[in-house]
């Protein structure tokens, strides 16, 4: 079963506009694990069938996403960054991080990126696949599967560097360093350790692909996500004075924290 990445979503406001399509901005998602409750109201229901069958002691699985997640990956990243959007902008939300999943947006040559999921409750003995190997969506294999898999958190790695500083006068792209994003765990499961486990994962991920160290950027009133990745090993990087490096784009009033984490380095 093929992997696949967590698309680019449309620019979007913190709040609604009397005009969405035209003035939508970018809001700040990146490597925070937020923390107050998804919306009471939405379109989105179909990940929430799993309150009808409540799991005794889950099991969590870390793994890389696959297409038939492709709906609760979009449902957990939505619910997390953007609680308070009413029907119809949170159905088209969804819909738009649907169809980047699927199928995807242009990684420059060299580069990867892929989405990380954690699944309650799910194995291979428990799915069953339905689907051809001749038939392909948006590049990747037609197979679905209905299992017990329910997604409870998120999180994006990538290879792109576009917010890492870049090197030399020539200002030339990064290599050597995975970059986390999109970090988001589901309301129910938080406080579980979900977080530490996509993080961990992530950092394993990016040794196979012969990376010498993890970056991300944290929103500084996050202080539970400072928390988590002060506690897994990562350092404040202080931005050199008179320095332009780029950072995530959110509102102006949202200041980041970088932090990297050597992969060779013993956790603090």
């Amino acid at each position: 079963m093929r992997s696949l990445p967590l698309g680019i979503s449309l620019p979007l406001t913190s709040s609604l506009d009397p005009n969405p399509a035209l003035t939508l901005k970018r809001p700040n998602h990146h490597s925070s694990i937020f923390l107050h409750a998804p919306p009471k109201s939405g379109i989105c229901r179909a990940s929430q069938m799993v309150e009808l069958f409540p799991t005794l002691s889950p099991e969590i699985v870390v793994r890389e996403a696959r297409i038939e997640d492709c709906w609760e990956v979009a449902e957990t990243h939505c619910s997390s960054f953007f609680p308070d959007y009413s029907f119809p902008l949170d159905f088209v939300l969804r819909l738009d991080r649907l169809v980047g999943m699927l199928f995807g947006f242009s990684v420059p040559s060299g580069c990867k990126r892929i989405c990380l999921v954690a699944v309650v409750g799910s194995s291979i003995d428990q799915s069953l696949y339905i689907g051809s190997e001749d038939i392909k969506i948006g590049g990747f294999d037609a197979k679905f599967t209905l299992n017990k898999g329910y997604v409870a958190g998120i999180l994006t790695l990538d290879t792109v560097a576009d917010y890492l500083p870049r090197k030399g006068p020539v200002r030339r792209r990064r290599t050597g360093i995975a970059y986390i994003s999109n970090v988001a765990v589901r309301e129910r499961y938080r406080r579980k350790g979900i977080g530490k486990q996509l993080v961990a994962k992530a950092e394993a991920l990016a040794k196979t692909w012969g990376c010498r160290a993890v970056a991300l950027h944290c929103d500084l009133r996050n202080p539970g996500a400072i928390k988590l990745y002060r506690g897994g090993g990562f350092k404040s990087i202080r931005v050199p004075e008179g320095a332009n490096w780029p950072h995530p784009r959110a509102s102006p009033d949202v200041q980041f924290n970088f932090m990297m984490k050597l992969l060779n380095s013993t956790t603090n």
